[in-house]
């Protein structure tokens, strides 16, 4: 057997340094892992937000700059075959170049790659330079979520780049046909209110106020959310709701798109002008999901897990959420038949609306369900718990013990 390191030396590597839910997830690991078995270092591709977490968290960061236009891409146009992308690739070669050497020098024991981009691009550079190499994977491969030709390219990669992939669920998991561990990103632990706290908190008023926390994005559903307010404040005229977040990665005109369904439907009546809040990015929604009554994921397509759905229930908020991806595996607990929130087809704003309006019309049984979401939560995704058994898989891997490792076979 090989011999374990002291301490093993891990660099992670994310192509942004915007605060996506994948970065949210890296920051609250690194936050639980315990320093004196592990010694991560992060590379970034460009300076930002994450960055200045990092920092702040004592985590040493390197920025590795690499064209805006390169890690600005979306998913959409990345699976194009267009000259622009042929030129990008060509960009990437010094790049990998570059990165190869950072890693040389550094001798990480592991390489750990966080995001798509970083996959491939960190991904070929960890070969390249002969370091052992873990996915931590956070978005679906799959066809609803990416273009075709990148998904292939993925699945590909997904067997033959790393000797273990870290899928952040279940739905995760199952889209690639590489073994994966299912390890669910963490919450930190002062997220977590006690029952007494939640039980202070007042019953909704003759204003209830519904919100949906997330970037601005077709793939978050702030479209079906406007459309079901309409709909919700048929019964709750003086209803309030919230859209808790800014575009990133290219969704600009999404959010025109649905500030437009907006006016429609204050131009016919069916909402009062400002009864839409955009309430725009916050650093830290701990304030904003405490104001909600109801929170609402209202992805029309099944995403990779759901972090907001966690960061509510812990809170003692009441979630409805599309019945798709991970956010199932989080709303009904292990054993899968748990009611934890209440789950709507996706994409279907008249679903929405009613559920939203069933937890107002009555609060009493939404808050009760909200207690038992927010205790299975919390044990559920405990920072201490996520980050030992990711420390351990990372340690085998460096050990060459993957094939003993608990794995759940990917499904396609």
């Amino acid at each position: 057997m090989k011999p374990t390191p002291d301490r093993l030396k891990v660099v992670i590597v994310d192509h942004t340094a915007e605060l996506g839910g994948a970065e949210v997830a890296l920051l609250r690991l690194l936050r639980a892992l315990d320093d004196t078995i592990v010694d991560v270092r992060v590379v970034l591709f460009s300076d930002g937000p994450l960055a200045d977490a990092l920092r702040e968290a004592n985590v040493p960061v390197r920025v590795l700059p690499l064209d805006a236009d390169v890690t600005g891409v979306d998913r959409a146009t990345a699976g194009r075959a267009s000259l622009a992308n042929v030129r990008r690739g060509l960009r990437l070669v010094p790049f990998v170049v570059s990165l190869v050497r950072l890693l040389r020098a550094t001798r990480p024991d592991l390489v750990v790659t966080t995001s798509l981009k970083s996959d491939l691009v960190g991904g070929l550079a960890a070969r390249l330079a002969r370091k052992r190499l873990v996915w931590h994977l956070h978005d679906r491969i799959a066809d609803d979520y990416l273009p075709g030709v990148l998904v292939r390219l993925m699945r590909t990669a997904s067997v033959r780049m790393p000797r273990l992939v870290i899928a952040n669920s279940q739905a995760t998991a199952a889209t690639v046909p590489a073994d994966c561990l299912v390890v669910p990103p963490p919450i930190d632990g002062d997220w977590v209110l006690d029952a007494e706290a939640v039980a202070a908190r007042p019953v909704p008023g003759d204003s209830p106020v519904v919100g949906l926390v997330g970037r601005i994005s077709p793939t978050k559903g702030q479209s079906e959310f406007v459309r079901a307010a309409a709909q919700v404040a048929v019964t709750h005229p003086t209803a309030v709701f919230r859209i808790i977040g800014a575009p990133l990665f290219g969704s600009e005109d999404y959010a025109e798109q649905v500030r437009a369904e907006q006016q429609a439907a204050q131009d016919d009546g069916a909402l009062a002008p400002g009864q839409v809040e955009w309430i725009g990015f916050v650093t830290d929604p701990r304030a904003q999901i405490d104001a909600l009554d109801v929170l609402v994921h209202a992805s029309p397509v099944p995403e990779p897990f759901g972090q907001v759905v966690v960061e509510a229930m812990v809170r003692g908020v009441p979630v409805v959420a599309t019945r798709a991806g991970g956010a199932v595996e989080i709303v009904t607990g292990d054993d899968g038949d748990d009611e934890l929130g209440v789950l709507v087809t996706p994409g279907d704003a008249d679903a929405l609306a009613q559920a939203i309006t069933g937890v107002l019309d009555d609060y009493p049984k939404a808050r009760a369900r909200a207690e038992a979401a927010r205790t299975s939560a919390a044990t559920r995704f405990d920072p201490t718990d996520t980050a030992a058994r990711v420390s351990e898989a990372w340690y085998r891997v460096v050990l060459g013990q993957t094939g003993s490792m608990r794995t759940d076979r990917a499904a396609g």
